[in-house]
């Protein structure tokens, strides 16, 4: 099926043709008429979590630009992405983003690096948010800045953009080949995790140390943290039993505490995932993608490789366990969560709902309406069952025109606290500004979802919104991009 079968938003006029459209799918995404603005708007309201104040229900999630220098330094395309981000008007910058807490955990020859030679650098991120939004507020103290620490794990490529060096918990039937290894391949040992856990918690202080409010354990997009979650097949103490298999974050999590008791602590989970899916070979047609479809499971039941699957139909998710890992976040005292879904590498229509598919990956199987409903409905039950946790919202940039209405709605209404952007910013950083001030949004710059800013990073380039930012489309990498695009007609 092509993305020319599924209704593209920005043909819809009105916010009732949204809410019709919505009907028409039988979805349950909650969408207002009117947007309300001042202070006692609901996107408006601050709050208050782990003793910090977070001035309004924008958030920032944290993106990878590829971007930064061989020794994990921000560049000078990192720096305007940070200087966008305090610019947002948005009061939590959830991470900025991804920063390898160790060399060989990073997923990218440019991702950012947690070293003490690389201090600076992230002071200087810091602050840049910090100095951009004193120019659009007179208020920094409801402004929560937070880094977001990780090992790629089974996507790790530190040293060459097109070689993986993946590090890997246990052996997986479908995602080994995607990463070209086999039975052999070695896995980590508990010495080598320990060493890692050590290398989060040192990464953890140093942010303390820099003013950072918090730090996210990344626990998402199957890398090495949500790989700890799915483990059930590694034997001692970091797999099996859902204990073991979050050793890993609760070791870092009481290490960070006895370093910085300060810091808050936060985690960017897939609360649910799914098989792997791939493009369909019978509806491939030379450098046209088909549709996503599953990887062949039928002799894997029940399922074993994933959190938050159905075992048995694992097409399906399922948050029981999901569950009982945000009982033991109250017991960790981790108020902070930030919630996607599945992973960029092997199911993105579930993970990034959109129209047009990244360059590695399918043309969505779906509508991806159906996709930013799912993982609100997941986000909503689990608000409901933990009240006392605060929860940011992922997938709202596929909504468009209509993601305010969708977004004061859904903050109104209880299904979410803050509402996160993602690919949003990137195209449209002022985006939260605008909706907060009651101006009309500048459509020619809202992200349509095109994936170019996967796909850039899929072939060895920076990310950034390349349709819409002369920053990018202009640039030498603008125009190795659409060679690229060109060739693969």
């Amino acid at each position: 099926m092509s993305q020319r079968a599924f209704q593209a938003l920005g043909g819809l006029r009105t916010v009732s043709n949204f809410k019709e459209h919505c009907a028409s799918l039988g979805l349950d995404i909650p969408c207002d008429e009117q947007l309300a603005v001042g202070p006692g708007a609901p996107l408006a309201q601050s709050l208050e979590v782990d003793g910090l104040t977070i001035g309004n229900r924008f958030c920032i999630h944290p993106m990878e630009g590829w971007d930064g220098t061989s020794a994990g330094q921000p560049g000078e395309a990192t720096v305007r992405r940070w200087r966008n981000f305090g610019l947002s008007g948005a009061k939590l910058i959830w991470g900025g983003e991804a920063v390898a807490v160790r060399h060989d955990g990073r997923a990218n020859p440019n991702q950012l690096l947690a070293s003490v030679e690389n201090k600076s650098g992230l002071a200087q991120l810091r602050e840049t948010v910090l100095s951009a939004h004193r120019e659009i507020s007179n208020k920094t103290d409801d402004l929560v800045i937070g880094l977001q620490l990780t090992h790629s794990g089974r996507f790790s490529r530190p040293n060459q953009k097109t070689v993986p060096e993946p590090r890997i918990l246990y052996h997986h039937p479908n995602l080994d080949r995607k990463v070209g290894i086999d039975e052999n391949f070695p896995v980590l040992s508990d010495g080598e995790i320990r060493q890692i856990i050590d290398d989060f918690i040192a990464a953890a202080k140093m942010a303390a140390d820099l003013g950072y409010d918090f730090v996210d354990i990344k626990h998402c997009h199957g890398y090495l943290g949500h790989e700890f979650l799915s483990a059930h097949t590694r034997p001692g103490e970091f797999g099996g039993s859902l204990e073991n298999r979050t050793r890993f974050l609760r070791e870092i999590v009481h290490g960070i505490r006895s370093v910085a008791p300060r810091l808050k602590i936060g985690v960017r989970l897939s609360a649910f995932d799914l098989v792997p899916y791939r493009p369909d070979p019978e509806r491939t047609n030379g450098n046209k993608m088909g549709p996503g479809i599953p990887e062949n499971y039928r002799g894997q039941l029940p399922y074993r490789w994933g959190f938050g699957v159905d075992s048995l139909e694992p097409e399906r998710y399922d948050l029981s366990e999901t569950r009982e890992l945000l009982s033991m976040f109250r017991t960790l005292g981790i108020k902070l969560l930030n919630i996607t879904a599945g992973s960029p590498y092997y199911n993105p229509h579930i993970q990034r709902p959109a129209l047009y598919p990244p360059s590695d990956g399918y043309t969505p199987p779906e509508d991806p309406l159906i996709g930013v409903a799912r993982q609100m409905a997941a986000t909503r039950g689990l608000k409901n069952e933990f009240p006392d946790l605060v929860f940011v919202g992922t997938a709202y940039t596929y909504l468009q025109e209509f993601l305010p209405f969708v977004a004061q709605a859904a903050v109104k209404d209880n299904w979410v606290d803050v509402v996160g952007l993602g690919r949003m910013v990137l195209s449209y950083p002022e985006l939260p500004l605008d909706v907060l001030r009651g101006e009309t949004l500048k459509h020619k710059r809202i992200c349509r979802t095109f994936s170019d800013c996967t796909t850039g990073p899929r072939n060895g380039l920076p990310s950034g919104c390349y349709p819409l930012d002369h920053f990018y489309r202009d640039s030498e990498f603008g125009a190795r991009l659409k060679l690229i695009k060109f060739q693969r007609r």
